[in-house]
């Protein structure tokens, strides 16, 4: 969701060296990718920063890191990670000659930032930050670019001409998932009419993929585990259609130019559905209470407002109905009935 973002920072600035500071999966899958990134920089664990994977390098490593990066001299630096907290400090840290930014309320500042409040359109609020240094874009992710060799290799595990359509079971948060049945479901629909259902997603999805193959009527073809990032958005372009929670596969498949259907809670579809309906079609559920104990979890991110949510970890996307989902994926495909779909599912 940082994409357009960042394609806005390489068209205000064509001959600037842009280096990302992130994951060891962005320095594996952007280096020699065509894009706006020049270099990608590994960054050692930071006390209190979110979304770190468990291989980042030891904290003990960011000071020597650190180091390292300010003998870059940066002219920017620019923070897109959430509201600051840990951020900031890190952005400073780097001695840019400008540093922009998100904060918010009891965050260290930098030199010019906006506001960060939690529910806004994450590409929207990348571009109101880079807009600080002059760049302008527009909230469509840039097509992210594919390799002959990753589509050869997509080609191999998706075969033929019948229209294959990628679903991805998988969410990190078990509350943005849609429940297994409903997507076997689909699958055995989407079978039944000459489409091609394939389970996308990580190794460790391994389990929720299994729970869909295991309640479907019919064989499914799952690739869980048996891609890496890039042979994936591969697959998923090579895809007509693709069903996903709110996830990672789902952005991707944005960024590789597939149709998409996308199902979200509704509070996540602020941050982060599309606003166009022409070849993205977002489904949401509107669940507010927990459907374990009736706790509200509507409060996230209101700082004012009783409660904070509960333990449970149910899906909350129970609220969408196959039947819904068959004809926004019908439509998509253009070429089966929207009303082949048994009254008796929906």
């Amino acid at each position: 969701m940082t994409t357009p973002a960042l394609a806005a920072l390489r068209a205000r600035f064509p001959d600037a060296d842009l280096t990302l500071l992130g994951a060891a999966w962005h320095e594996r899958f952007l280096t020699g990718r065509p894009g706006p990134v020049d270099r990608v920089r590994v960054l050692p664990r930071v006390d209190g920063l979110a979304g770190q994977p468990p291989g980042a390098p030891a904290a003990d490593a960011l000071p020597a890191f650190l180091a390292q990066e300010r003998e870059q001299r940066y002219d920017l630096a620019v923070q897109l990670h959430g509201g600051g907290a840990a951020s900031n400090p890190l952005v400073s840290a780097l001695g840019a000659r400008r540093s922009i930014g998100l904060r918010a309320e009891g965050a260290p500042p930098l030199d010019v930032t906006v506001p960060y409040r939690y529910y806004q359109s994450e590409a929207e609020r990348c571009l109101e930050v880079v807009r600080l240094a002059g760049a302008r874009g527009d909230a469509e992710y840039p097509l992210l670019a594919v390799s002959d060799a990753e589509r050869d290799a997509a080609a191999a595990l998706l075969p033929g001409d019948a229209p294959w359509v990628a679903l991805h079971a998988g969410a990190t948060d078990p509350r943005r998932r849609w429940p297994a049945e409903r997507f076997a479901a689909l699958a055995d629909a989407l079978t039944a009419t000459g489409a091609r259902p394939v389970l996308v997603g990580a190794a460790g999805e391994a389990e929720v993929s299994g729970a869909v193959v295991a309640a479907a009527a019919r064989p499914v073809t799952d690739l869980s585990g048996r891609t890496d990032l890039g042979v994936l958005a591969a697959a998923l372009q090579r895809c007509a259609v693709v069903v996903a929670n709110d996830s990672g596969p789902l952005h991707l498949a944005r960024a590789v130019g597939s149709a998409t259907v996308g199902l979200y809670w509704c509070g996540n579809a602020i941050n982060a559905a599309p606003a166009t309906r022409t070849r993205h079609r977002p489904l949401l559920s509107w669940t507010l209470h927990c459907p374990e104990c009736g706790t509200d979890c509507s409060t996230a991110g209101h700082p004012h407002r009783r409660g904070d949510g509960c333990a449970h970890r149910p899906s909350y996307l129970d609220q969408i109905p196959v039947a819904e989902v068959w004809e926004e994926v019908s439509d998509l495909l253009g070429r089966v009935p929207a009303d082949a779909w048994s009254p008796a599912h929906r």
